[in-house]
């Protein structure tokens, strides 16, 4: 049986002088814009109004564009801006559905915590001369370390301290072994006992029931098996009990 499986791979880029602020004006961009719409959102739950999702985000993106003010938004590669606009539309529906166990509201992106942007699309590859083309930047060498694995499906770019990183997200399919065994196994996870099968295979006696009890209990009565006896020695004889 075939699986589709996803992995990613982190490496560390080596940009040139000339490049980094490139980068850091690119991500800046982007956490600008989540705070931006976040803002607006938060606003519009306080009020009482319906929230902006993607086909509105998208359009008040292409409005601020053209702007004066927000004309730096241009700079940055659009895809790389509208994947930030729709992982924050992700993080809305999360923070309103019941099946999220820890569902919150997004919150505030900080320069220095949350510098990252997103490659959905237009990056190129070349792991044999170790170089990464981003769009609107050009080919950028990065360490490799490793091999990647499958296809890549997106990138996304970072920055830790002063250094700069790319994390690729591959795709694959994996053979998962089938296993040979047709028999089932019931188990019952109790109190008394840690688990109860239900198996002819490890039948007992008449019974047809094996029981494990729980490991640090049955280790706790090990201890006491071995030490009780010394004790009871020590407290008639007097003596060091020898082992």
């Amino acid at each position: 049986m075939k699986k589709l499986l996803r992995k990613g791979f982190l490496f560390r880029l080596k940009p040139s002088v000339d490049v980094k602020p490139r980068l850091a004006n690119y991500v800046g961009a982007g956490r600008f814009l989540w705070n931006k719409v976040l803002a607006l959102n938060l606003a519009r739950l306080e009020n009482k109004q319906n929230l902006l999702w993607y086909p509105e985000m998208s359009f008040w993106l292409t409005l601020w564009k053209k702007s004066e003010e927000y004309g730096f938004l241009k700079e940055p590669p659009s895809q790389a801006l509208q994947q930030k606009l729709r992982d924050l539309e992700k993080a809305f529906k999360d923070a309103f559905d019941k099946k999220q166990p820890l569902k919150r509201i997004p919150k505030f992106k900080r320069k220095g915590m949350s510098d990252t942007l997103r490659y959905p699309q237009g990056f190129k590859l070349d792991e044999r001369n170790r170089r990464v083309f981003l769009p609107k930047i050009g080919w950028i060498s990065y360490r490799k370390s490793r091999s990647i694995k499958g296809e890549p499906k997106n990138i996304t770019l970072s920055r830790k301290g002063k250094y700069w990183y790319i994390s690729i997200q591959t795709e694959y399919e994996k053979e998962i072994p089938l296993h040979p065994s047709n028999s089932m196994l019931g188990i019952d996870m109790g109190i008394k006992r840690f688990a109860t099968l239900s198996n002819p295979h490890f039948s007992q006696g008449s019974g047809k029931i094996w029981s494990i009890c729980f490991p640090r209990f049955q280790g706790a009565l090990l201890e006491m098996v071995t030490t009780i006896p010394c004790k009871i020695s020590l407290k008639s004889r007097k003596t060091s009990c020898s082992t």
